[in-house]
Order: C-alpha cells, then structure tokens, then sequence
C-alpha cells in the first residue's frame, strides 16, 4: 500500500530521520549516476556475524523509508573488503587450525599478511579461498534474511580497475593525502607509513604477500611508487590492476568516491576514521556520503562485543530461540544507546514485537510510520490473529515441564478454539522457540519455594476466589480477582504478592500477567497446582 509522502514527510521515527539527510543532499540536483547508492561493509576475516546483520537491516530501513520520501532509485551494495591482508589469527580460530593461518600474517613491521581472497580455503575445496568461502557464507546469511543487496568484492574492482581512475587521483594528491593519514599514526610507525601496500610474491608460499613501505616517489601518470623492496633494492611498482591496495580508511574513501557512495552507517568505534575518510574525499573532489553514528553491543558483562574475540551472541544463537524479526526489532530500537545483547533480553524482544504487531493493525496511517513493525517488514507486516505472548508461552512450557509441542497447542486452542499451527503460523513458531528457551535457559535455575505462613493464608484465599469464578471468566476478570487477593494481605506491594506467586508455582523471580497465563493454563490446572501447595507439596521436588 502506498505511503502518502506528507505523512512520510512529517514521520519522526529514526529512519526517516536518515532518509531525510538524503532527500536534502539531492534537493538540488538528482544524482548523476542515476540512483541513491547505499553501502555497508563486510570484514571476511570471520563469518558474518550480528553486528554485519545490525548493519545491514538499520541501513535497508533507511533505504526503505527513502522510498516513501523520494522518487529517485536505490541501491544497496554489501562491500567485502576480500583484498584486505590477514594481519593476525582471529582469536575464534580453534587451537588445531592456528597454525595454518598463522604463516598467512603480518610477518614483522615491513611485511604484511596475504590476501583474504589468496589464502587457500581450509574447508574443503569448494572454494577458491578463504575469503570467497566468507563471501559466500556472507551472501547466504543476507539471503536468508531476504535483503536486497548487491554483492561486491574488493579483490574483483581492483582487479578489473574498476579503482584505477581514483587510485591515480589519489597518486595526484598523494603528499596532502598522505600528511593527514599519517597524523594518525605513531612517530614510529611512519618509517615505512605509505597509504600503498604493494603485493608481491612470497616463493615460499608462492602466493602474494603485502609489503609495509613508504614510498620514495610516486608517479601518477604511470600509476606508480617507488620504493625499497626489504633486500634494499629500488623497485617501482603499479600500484592499480589489483597490484597493490590501499590502506583502509584510505581504501574507505576511495570506494565512496568511485562508487559515488550516499550513504553509509558505521559504529562509535569508527568517528575519527569516518571524519578522515570524508576530508579525503574533499580533496580528492568528491562528497562524502551521508552518514549515521550507532552505538556498540555489549556482552553480559557489559564489555564491547567483539568479533576476534567471539564474545556476546551469535545470529544462529538468537534466532535458536526467537523469530527473525525480533533481532531486527532490538536492532531498530534505540540504535544510538550502548545495549546489552545476550540470551537474557530475547524474550522481552520478542513481546515487545508482538505488541508492536498487534497495535499496527488498529493505527491510523501516521501512527503505523512510527512503529517499528512497518520498518522491520518494509511497510506490510504480517497479521496475527492469536496474540499470546511469548512469556506466556514460556511459563506454559514451565508449569506443563514440557517439551513436546502438541501438548502446548493442547492449551492454546482451548483458549483460542480459532488457533491451530496452520491458522496462526506465527504462533506455532513461538511455541517452538518458547519450548527452547525453556530447556536451555529457564528449566536448569527453575527453583521452587515453599510459602510463609502469610503466603500461606494469601494462597487459600486464592484457591476460593478462583474457584468462586465461571469457568468461562476471562483474563481481566481473573486478573482483578487475584489483585484483590493480594489488596486484602500483608504484602509489602502487589509487586511482592505477584513474586511470591511467581517463586512458589512457577520456579522463578519473574512472570508474565498472571490473569492471561491463568486463562491459558486453565482455571482449573491453576487451582491444582494451588491445591497442592496448600497441602504442603513443594511444587518441583523429584
């Protein structure tokens, strides 16, 4: 359904915040190339792993409110720095494969790593390379996730000479190029600081291996630099046709300027290399791409997540217990504050995201651009006619200490006779996922207390004002019956009534609406097990 522009116009939601950047950088001019070219970047030195998805799917969502913005087209290229050298191994390597990357590193400080796209692939041949194998994990993880993106490789454009034209612009301005880079390095590291690393053969590997050099002149006509190989001999050597690459923030740069690059996203990490990738492009005559700062992950110990290091949660591991669209939710909220991403905030994730669902099919036009489901699924979310919510679902899987899925439904149709597993898909997915974030996260610290003789009188209390309900009451009405309950003793707050409840028939600190899981569970299976503890049973106990 189309968005009226007006109301796209005045939306506030972040992307359209984004997207707006972009409607002013052509107010005046409509792109030359034809089209709003947006880029996110990919490392294949690993696997891709939540912070390329956060990346991709922010900047997809700027790319889609663009849409309702502007009539221009757009693109989005996923850039693989393939070319880039492998300067250490990745802490993520396991032990027996180190020494297999270990001779493909940084050698000393005037000799670099071998090229991503040249180190032999240590999977099996099905590859050409080690970053090729990456590439392709690269583009079946964006394609499992349904983005429209197009596929580029850095050792492919310079191979071609698709860079040659910047990369002598760059020779042509090389020394005020080169005095800005090089401010950012330490005095001891400009000895051999040049913003070329030249390839050349290492006969003992026999493939090609980056040289750390500082060039003694630089002949852009010829697309050149001289310098001393480390024999100390003058070589002079072409820096384009993919016999050299640039260093990165250089290479950064140089990539918006050739591609003519929009927009981009990057993390806090990447501020100062962000504010020195876009003077270059000034000088080198072109504009740097609009651009948005996001704010790091962080582990369950609140430190920086990290791919060398593996810490933090994986894609595979979220989406083991919670639906697609629930990482892409925790992505779209509040992407300037520093989150803790780990297994602790996916159910309240995927709540959140039914709520969020639930809600857009009662808003008015203006209303949906501010939700985060019409971002998440590009302007037509899905609709979901049986709204139970994922803690429910888990506190089901709790009392019933079940992990078949039949008996869940069992529960389920009985509160929505509608509901099946082909009628409500989306349901039957959280049923599946609830039922594994139980076994893995909830089951081993589920433990029961007996009540205190004030929980004691509380309980019985209970057990006769449910019992005094019809058994068609629905959640509010049982809701309101066991906030009376806790209204007419000692507690300190309802909080506390509502823990205790929590701590004695469920096993944990924490719990959903009592009235809606009552309602799912059945008031009947609510009294048994209420029964049971009045008549000194520890609910739990083998």
């Amino acid at each position: 359904m189309p968005v009226s522009r007006d109301l796209a116009l005045a939306a506030k939601a972040w992307p359209f915040d984004e997207a707006r950047k972009l409607v002013e950088r052509f107010k005046h001019e409509s792109p030359a190339k034809g089209y709003a070219l947006f880029e996110t970047g990919y490392g294949p030195s690993g696997l891709p792993h939540i912070g390329t998805f956060g990346e991709v799917v922010r900047t997809s969502m700027v790319r889609h409110a663009f849409a309702a913005l502007s009539d221009i087209p757009a693109r989005l290229f996923a850039f693989s720095d393939d070319m880039d050298g492998l300067r250490k191994v990745p802490d993520t390597v396991p032990e027996a494969s180190r020494s297999f990357f270990q001779r493909y590193t940084d050698q000393s400080a005037d000799i670099g790593g071998v090229p991503l796209s040249c180190i032999h692939d240590p999977y099996g041949d099905c590859h050409e390379s080690y970053g090729a194998h990456n590439n392709a994990k690269l583009r079946e993880f964006l394609d499992t996730f349904g983005f429209q993106y197009e596929f580029e490789s850095s050792t492919k454009n310079y191979k071609d000479g698709n860079f040659d034209a910047t990369l002598r612009n760059i020779l042509a301005h090389y020394d005020e190029i080169y005095e800005l880079a090089a401010a950012t390095v330490r005095d001891e590291r400009r000895k051999n600081y040049g913003l070329f690393l030249p390839l050349v053969m290492d006969k003992e590997l026999g493939l090609p291996r980056y040289l750390y050099v500082r060039p003694e002149e630089v002949k852009p006509d010829a697309g050149t630099i001289v310098f001393r190989n480390p024999q100390g001999k003058f070589v002079e050597h072409p820096v384009t046709g993919g016999h050299a690459k640039l260093l990165w923030r250089v290479d950064w740069a140089m990539r918006w300027v050739t591609f003519g690059v929009d927009y981009e996203m990057s993390g806090k990490d990447l501020i100062d290399s962000v504010k020195l990738s876009s003077r270059i492009c000034a000088i080198l005559g072109a504009r740097a791409p609009e651009g948005f700062t996001y704010e790091l992950f962080l582990d369950e110990k609140a430190e920086k997540i990290s791919k060398s290091k593996g810490n933090g949660l994986t894609v595979d591991e979220w989406l083991r217990y919670a639906p697609p669209e629930s990482l892409s939710l925790f992505m779209y909220q509040a992407p300037k504050r520093a989150k803790r991403l780990y297994f602790d905030v996916i159910p309240k994730a995927v709540d959140e995201y039914l709520s969020f669902l639930e809600k857009y099919e009662k808003e008015e036009e203006a209303a949906r651009l501010e939700n985060p489901t019409w971002h998440i699924h590009a302007g037509t979310p899905p609709r979901e006619e049986a709204h139970i919510s994922f803690n429910v679902l888990l506190n089901l899987a709790s009392v019933c200490n079940t992990e078949d899925k039949a008996v869940l439904w069992g529960f389920i149709t009985r509160y929505a006779p509608s509901a099946t597993p082909r009628s409500a898909p989306i349901l039957d997915r959280l049923v599946g996922y609830a039922i594994a974030y139980y076994r893995d996260f909830v089951k081993p610290k589920k433990h029961y207390r007996a009540p205190t003789e004030m929980e004691q009188a509380a309980l019985a209390d209970l057990e006769k004002a449910l019992a005094a309900l019809p058994s068609a009451a629905d959640e509010k009405a049982i809701q309101t019956e066991i906030y009376e309950v806790g209204k007419r003793h000692p507690f300190l707050d309802l909080r506390a009534w509502f823990q205790a409840l929590y701590e004695i028939l469920l096993g944990q600190s924490e719990g959903p609406r009592m009235g809606s899981f009552v309602a799912l569970y059945g008031l009947n299976e609510t009294l048994a097990l209420v029964r049971r503890v009045l008549a000194g049973e520890k609910l739990g106990a083998a």
